[in-house]
């Protein structure tokens, strides 16, 4: 395992200082914007604008690595992302900032998409599990590293953005230097979005959910806790507990969801979350300790659910099409992220930091009112079912949707940009769809059919 993990070692090095300086920047962005006094609606939304640039740039992304390379696509892009952090140094208009946000994460998901599939081009079967397993690890550790660095920052001045543009300038020197083969380009198929909103409409509404709290989370929860008394060193202890409570819980959900109904687990989850953000509605002044048990506590949850969700809507999804449901999943979850961090940073411009975990449990109990055993007819369950659970803590924070990552994908036979016949998508789905689900469904469908032409990743 050691030759494996050493084979790849100047791409872990680069996704350890890409994700250092993203991890970081996010909880800086919060704390530095409400130290200032500015509006929760835009802390949400510079956090959206993030994530909408690593949604809609895969489309852009992916040209770019066809047409230069996978090493100049990613040097070219990196300096991009640097220019974004420097520009917001010397200006400070938040309009402006808006756009540098929107422009960094449209880079940086080509970056993640250079790694990821230079990774899985190289990668032989047996092994990709173990490769994958340990990329996720350094994306996780990254995010963490970024907050407790963040906490040697005394002052939240433009020191901290400076670090930031010098750990994305030091992810080029691997990249560069790197004797790893060149990878291979491939041209991206269309995919059948249908085909999937009408086979896992409930694996759709638990991955939009499930953007929607992680999204906010990145965004607000540093703003909360500085909004209940904490100090900046302490929100951000509080952003790091829960990503890495939420890393080192994938391989015991993962060993549960392999032994017990996923729907279930997913129901139960949200359960938890309600019950658990209760306390932290404003009704208790609870300590420091007390706050960062439960957002360990919150990270297990809220970074488990789209790992359940995925492995449920694979064992509802024929084999040959898994390609396309990895890239629908994470369109999905990309376009919750950036509701979550809007929705949020209204409802807490308006009526306090306490309404967070107000949403938290909302999104708790709109879980808990679709996600429903009952629904599963069984009809359409796979082969193969159930599919192995793939651990994926921070899907945000990389291209995790690239479809060709999930170690259950075989790419060589996937048809997932072939036409849907009509025993694909009989009358008789697996999840039926129900009022709700049907418009959330029509409602996603548009933003995804925009991207489906480059969704299939090389």
């Amino acid at each position: 395992m050691l030759h494996t993990v050493g084979a790849f070692f100047s791409l872990y090095l680069a996704t350890l200082l890409l994700l250092t300086a993203s991890g970081l920047f996010n909880t800086y962005l919060g704390l530095r914007l409400t130290e200032l006094s500015v509006s929760e609606v835009w802390v949400g939304s510079l956090l959206a604008a993030y994530y909408l640039g690593l949604v809609i740039g895969a489309r852009v992304g992916h040209k770019l690595i066809i047409g230069v390379g996978h090493i100049r696509a990613y040097a070219a892009t990196a300096a991009i992302v640097t220019v974004a952090f420097l520009v917001q140094v010397l200006l400070e208009p938040l309009w402006l900032w808006l756009v540098l946000r929107f422009v960094a994460g449209a880079a940086m998901v080509t970056q993640f998409m250079a790694l990821e599939s230079w990774l899985n081009e190289q990668t032989e079967n047996t092994q990709r599990g173990i490769v994958f397993a340990f990329y996720m690890v350094m994306t996780s550790l990254g995010t963490v590293l970024g907050q407790l660095i963040l906490t040697q920052f005394t002052v939240l001045d433009y020191r901290p953005l400076i670090f930031v543009a010098i750990c994305a300038v030091l992810s080029l020197i691997p990249i560069a230097l790197t004797r790893r083969l060149h990878p291979a380009l491939q041209v991206p198929a269309p995919i059948n979005a249908r085909y999937y909103f009408e086979r896992v409409p409930m694996s759709l509404v638990s991955l939009l959910v499930a953007g929607m709290v992680t999204g906010a989370f990145y965004g607000l929860a540093p703003v909360y806790a500085v909004r209940v008394g904490l100090s900046s060193d302490q929100a951000a202890f509080f952003v790091a507990i829960s990503v890495a409570a939420g890393v080192l819980a994938q391989w015991p959900m993962g060993w549960l969801a392999d032994r017990v109904n996923r729907v279930v687990l997913i129901r139960y989850s949200a359960v938890l979350m309600f019950v658990l953000s209760a306390p932290l509605w404003g009704w208790l002044d609870l300590p420091f300790e007390a706050l960062l048990l439960f957002s360990a506590a919150f990270g297990v949850l809220q970074f488990t659910l789209y790992p359940l969700g995925a492995a449920f809507a694979n064992d509802n999804v024929d084999p040959d099409r898994r390609v396309g449901l990895s890239a629908i999943l994470y369109m999905v979850y990309g376009l919750g992220a950036c509701l979550g961090p809007l929705l949020v940073g209204i409802v807490m411009d308006a009526w306090g930091s306490n309404t967070y975990f107000i949403f938290v449990a909302v999104c708790s109990i709109l879980l808990v009112v679709v996600i429903k055993p009952s629904k599963v007819t069984g009809v359409h369950v796979s082969a193969d079912a159930p599919t192995e659970y793939v651990p994926m803590p921070d899907s945000l924070q990389s291209a995790g949707g690239i479809s060709p990552l999930d170690p259950r994908v075989d790419v060589e036979i996937d048809v997932s940009h072939d036409p849907v016949t009509e025993s694909d998508s009989d009358t008789h789905p697996d999840l039926p769809l129900d009022g709700e689900q049907a418009e959330v469904a029509a409602s996603l469908q548009e933003p995804v059919q925009a991207v489906q032409a480059d969704a299939r990743l090389g």
